[in-house]
């Protein structure tokens, strides 16, 4: 064993993201003293990143079975969920927050490039690429710099590797203005019996690292993501990762290429932690030990020492783990893809993993005491009720006066970035290689990607209304998993599955813990309740930031990642209205509620208020009158009220084709409420008139609420018979508010 870094004190270990605890367990499970190497092992290993070890037993509470799906959640580097006629989809949303507050461009790049690995790596192609996005206030030039770099990161990357980029969702307060959000999501098609585990299998296999040179980028980069930022993290920025996605493209190819020998046992993406979590998670899964000779690694740079090639996470590297006797096939294939293929290593009897520089043992230890499931810790965290949650409870409407001029306040909503469309992101993304996607020119409340060779498609979101979250953890969470399942439900499919991304704050903070439990609990009430289970994702703690001497944590930002199936793509439904004269319902009930809206946000300036009303039971049974509906062909059109309620609903659904709309407010409500409330549980659609009949005698057999709303007009907005000008007016703005603001 090399002596030369040996036994580091406390302080290294502190220093390192270890408890005093955690120095102790340590040399208990050693049997000795670690040398600084061995110490950095269990550093990123132990970090929350890669260990989860306080949000584990949270998460083991979400349900996580399910009869379509066919790996266990967690088990496996992304869920995999059956579709039907021999076909699987795997999918998976991870963040990439610290990295991308940094360095935005890196950071938001290996962010695609690594979700993507975790789905190839399994044998799955990918064909679809999601993301979750929260920053600051746009006009801010700090923030602006950061949106560029990140949108420009997502670009460039899917682009290049030639992966649709196909929804998506971007909010924009002021708790993001330090710790933005760059919430990553993959989705990709396998064959039955084509699938690769990360497992190492049995003793004596060669293990092989595949792909880039290893450098020195992103080292310490898991024990980087579960710290707080602060106004030195820009010291960190060696933690963050460099991609190159013409490698990945190559690396893709390869790969699935060589599962078809069938010479491979498993495989894994060198992730968070790099080699050192490879090694260690395919080994304990295996129950294995596996020797690796470090100097053998390919290395881009030179004079790179024993632990930054363990601890690296220089982007575009697998793990192969490969039948004996059969290592020229596995070579020839990355040969004939110009990658570099060396093996590293082997695996052994032993359980232990044991590293070598140079034919030296620079560190040896026990594979199971590293990984979740081992000998990692887990600890449950103090709770708190937050105090602002007292303020949220002593908000009345009834304080709050209905404006003189709803026209104005309708336009002040519009202006809001959080409303306007994201076309200056989106526009920078391309939406249509590979030519599955069904709604880049026909808008849907999900994304649609036509599966090929089948008549199937896949319906995929992601979801999450941060605010409602921050006003009640538990509903908000609720919400959430809803919301996602509506907008596949309006899509036309019938949601399968989720991946979750759980943004929050410092653990330690008790009320941060608080709104991370309430969450986790509404979660899986919900998830339940549609029979969605979670198939994997990740937490990502320590989202706040300290600015003089004052912690400043993002609102709990659960992200939902759902999957949907469409059985027959034709039954694919839009969110456009069709034809002039068609008759607009809304389905569902009218609340006088203005709770956690945008419009109490931006015209009546109050941040606190409670959530929205919703009812799980009310929305359960709204989505299966939905689903029904569609197979019969009811509608010409849905679309849900979400952000901005009513009003903005409608203008969504009359931009598309340029036709307006004449609506009339129900008596006995707010109008405020009515045109801008964001009560759940309630969508809009278009019928002809030929259907109007056939539609409310649908509704009433089935018992579910619905309110006449008007008709699609010529071009211009009535409400209550006030001309509030022109469609085209309206999307003029819409589609340029925030361009105006970022240019």
């Amino acid at each position: 064993m090399a002596t030369a870094d040996l036994l580091p004190t406390l302080e290294t270990a502190k220093s390192l993201g270890l408890t005093p605890d955690e120095f102790e367990k340590i040399k208990e499970i050693l049997g000795r003293e670690p040398n600084f190497t061995e110490l950095s092992i269990y550093s990123v290993m132990w970090s929350e990143h890669c260990s989860y070890k306080n949000s584990i037993l949270q998460l083991k509470t979400l349900p996580r079975s399910g009869k379509r799906l066919l790996v266990g959640a967690g088990e496996e580097n992304a869920g995999l969920v059956d579709i039907g006629d021999g076909l699987g989809c795997a999918f998976k949303i991870e963040s990439h927050n610290h990295p991308s507050a940094i360095e935005p461009y890196q950071g938001a790049a290996t962010g695609v490039g690594g979700i993507h690995r975790d789905i190839f790596t399994m044998g799955a192609r990918p064909i679809a690429a999601l993301n979750s996005l929260r920053f600051g206030k746009p006009d801010n030039p700090r923030m602006k710099r950061l949106i560029s770099g990140v949108v420009k990161g997502i670009g460039d990357y899917g682009n290049c590797f030639g992966v649709p980029t196909v929804g998506g969702e971007v909010y924009f307060y002021d708790c993001y203005h330090h710790d933005i959000l760059v919430n990553a999501m993959s989705a990709g098609i396998v064959k039955a019996g084509e699938t690769v585990s990360a497992t190492a299998g049995g003793p004596g296999n060669p293990v092989f690292i595949v792909g880039s040179a290893t450098g020195k980028d992103g080292i310490h980069g898991a024990t980087f993501a579960s710290a707080d930022l602060s106004e030195d993290s820009h010291e960190d920025l060696p933690a963050v990762q460099v991609g190159d996605p013409f490698q990945e493209k190559l690396l893709l190819e390869a790969s699935l290429e060589a599962i078809t020998t069938g010479a491979i046992v498993g495989m894994q993406d060198m992730g968070a932690a790099g080699i050192t979590c490879s090694t260690s998670e395919m080994s304990a899964k295996s129950g294995v030990g596996m020797r690796i000779d470090l100097d053998r690694a390919p290395q881009r740079q030179a004079n790179m020492k024993a632990w930054e090639i363990l601890l690296s996470e220089s982007q575009e590297r697998m793990l192969i783990v490969c039948v004996p006797g059969r290592e020229a096939e596995i070579q020839a294939v990355f040969e004939k893809w110009d990658l570099p293929c060396e093996r590293i290593g082997e695996t052994t009897d032993t359980g232990l993993l044991e590293y070598f520089w140079h034919g030296e043992k620079v560190a040896e230890v026990p594979a199971e005491s590293l990984v979740l499931g081992g000998g990692a810790p887990v600890y449950v965290r103090e709770q708190k009720r937050p105090d602002y949650l007292d303020q949220i409870a002593r908000f009345d409407a009834a304080n709050i006066p209905v404006p003189a001029d709803l026209h104005q306040a309708a336009r002040k909503i519009w202006d809001s970035p959080n409303i306007a469309s994201k076309n200056w992101i989106t526009r920078q993304y391309d939406s249509m290689v590979r030519t599955g996607t069904m709604t880049t020119n026909r808008p849907s409340d999900a994304s649609v990607v036509y599966v090929k060779g089948t008549r199937k498609a896949i319906a995929l979101t992601t979801d999450c209304n941060s605010a409602y979250v921050y006003a009640d953890p538990y509903v908000g969470a609720m919400i959430a998993v809803s919301e996602a399942a509506r907008n596949i439900v309006c899509a036309g499919g019938e949601p399968m599955a989720i991946t979750n991304c759980l943004n929050f704050g410092n653990p330690y903070n008790p009320e941060v813990y608080y709104q991370f439990a309430q969450a986790i609990k509404g979660m899986g009430e919900a998830c339940r309740k549609f029979e969605t289970p979670v198939t994997g994702g990740n937490v990502s703690f320590y989202n706040q930031y300290t600015e003089n001497g004052r912690v400043i944590p993002v609102y709990p930002t659960p992200t939902i990642g759902m999957l949907g199936l469409l059985e027959e793509y034709e039954h694919m439904m839009t969110l456009d209205f069709k034809n002039q004269g068609d008759h607009i319902y809304l389905i569902g009930v009218s609340r006088s509620d203005i709770a956690s809206s945008e419009y109490l946000r931006e015209v009546q300036g109050v941040e606190y208020s409670p959530c929205p009303h919703f009812d799980l039971e009310e929305e359960y049974q709204l989505q299966q009158v939905l689903r029904k509906g569609i197979v019969e062909g009811l509608f010409e059109s849905v679309h849900d009220i979400s952000d901005g309620g009513l009003l903005v609903a409608l203008l969504e659904s009359a931009m598309p084709r340029g036709l307006g709309f004449a609506v009339n407010s129900q008596p006995g409500l707010r109008k405020d409420a009515w045109l801008f409330g964001e009560a759940q549980s309630r969508v809009i659609v278009s019928v002809r008139t030929e259907q109007v009949g056939a539609l409310e005698r649908f509704l009433k057999q089935l018992n579910q609420g619905y309110e006449p709303l008007g008709q699609v007009s010529g071009a211009e907005v009535l409400v209550d018979g006030e001309n509030w000008g022109p469609v085209s007016d309206w999307k003029h703005t819409y589609q340029t508010r925030l361009s105006d603001i970022m240019l």
